[in-house]
């Protein structure tokens, strides 16, 4: 795997880990429903479902990364499949973000941007 796609899956997996930080750590503080668009009635009866979806961010974040130091500790196999996995799952949940909820367009960005540039580096 090219040092692109590598950097790039690093940089996925921190964003997802850091939407987790978000998602499942901190939603309940009114800047970060706001950025999710929550009406603040509603964050008691959403927060469960944003701490589940936080936690699907942490262990696709957790496999790009890990899939990225697999590479270097001699398994290529493991490590290209893990990154490949995982970051076709975040390009994917970007795509669905974004066609689901148009507002959130920036967050379908970045979300889905950074393992987009994986998955076609890897074609090279």
């Amino acid at each position: 795997m090219n040092t692109v796609a590598q950097v790039f899956a690093v940089v996925a997996g921190l964003l997802h880990v850091a939407i987790w930080v978000m998602e499942s750590l901190v939603f309940s503080r009114p800047a970060f429903h706001r950025l999710f668009r929550v009406r603040p009635e509603h964050v008691p009866v959403v927060r469960p479902w944003a701490v589940n979806q936080g936690f699907y961010n942490l262990f696709l974040g957790v496999g790009a990364i890990g899939g990225v130091m697999t590479l270097h500790l001699g398994d290529e196999t493991v490590g290209r499949t893990l990154v490949l996995f995982c970051c076709a799952c975040m390009a994917a949940a970007g795509v669905v973000l974004f066609v689901s909820e148009r507002r959130l367009w920036r967050g379908a960005l970045a979300q889905a941007v950074p393992p987009l540039v994986v998955l076609l580096a890897s074609l090279a």
